[in-house]
């Protein structure tokens, strides 16, 4: 539990001290815009990277370089753990929105730190809304910034994974942008197995090969999204075999 306390005393923490940051910032994206979403994000990269050292996470992270750091890109990844979030997010190279459940938009200054970088929320039962927040995903990517977007809708109870949701890569269908197909492996052992108990534990991320929708015919189109869930689940399977390597 030890843990569990130190990591939720530094984000509470954190976003006390961060008041005054966030004023700070304000002024800065006055003058520049991107100098300030930049260092928004180098900011809250390092706390996060805090709250997995504090929990005891170690990460190996393999295929980064399959990112393109000269355009905007839709991550696409399987969910098991809010680590999912705070582990991938510190590898952003670049300014990323993530779209994230509605219920989280309710805590305090964890919300505006969110929005402050693009990140959209998104209703699970408001299929009007879901739908503007995928238009805003859209405009986002055509902005230069990438997004990231978990189609599963929900956290699994198990690392089997949910079948995507068909609308869910509509922002890269729309932009073109390449999808960048992630699979998180070991998350639920961090915090779900045992809540509220956080245990160390070995995480491991794989960036697939990019995915162009605009290279794709409209029959491959049509089978996006279980073409990435299967990108995806080829990785977990393979970061189970007993000969894997990293």
């Amino acid at each position: 539990m030890l843990r569990t306390i130190l990591a939720l005393g530094f984000a509470v923490l954190y976003l006390i001290v961060g008041i005054p940051v966030l004023g700070i910032e304000y002024l800065i994206g006055k003058v520049n815009p991107y100098k300030r979403d930049i260092s928004s994000l180098r900011m809250v990269q390092w706390a996060l990277g805090v709250i997995n050292r504090i929990c005891g996470v170690k990460t190996t992270v393999i295929g980064h370089e399959n990112i393109p750091t000269d355009q905007a890109v839709l991550y696409v990844a399987n969910h098991n753990s809010i680590f999912d979030i705070i582990i991938t997010y510190s590898l952003c190279p670049t300014l990323t929105g993530y779209i994230s459940k509605d219920d989280i938009e309710k805590i305090p200054l964890l919300n505006i730190w969110m929005r402050r970088l693009y990140c959209l929320f998104m209703k699970r039962d408001d299929m009007k809304q879901g739908v503007q927040v995928i238009l805003e995903g859209i405009e986002q990517v055509k902005k230069g910034i990438s997004m990231c977007i978990f189609p599963e809708g929900t956290r699994g109870d198990s690392e089997e994974m949910i079948p995507f949701k068909n609308g869910s890569l509509k922002i890269a269908e729309k932009t073109g942008c390449p999808i960048i197909p992630i699979a998180i492996s070991n998350t639920r052992h961090i915090l779900e197995d045992h809540i509220p108990r956080v245990e160390p534990t070995h995480v491991i991320v794989q960036y697939g090969t990019p995915i162009y929708p605009k290279e794709l015919s409209k029959e491959e189109k049509k089978a996006l999204a279980s073409t990435t869930q299967n990108a995806i689940q080829k990785m977990l399977d393979r970061a189970k075999e007993p000969d894997f390597t990293y």
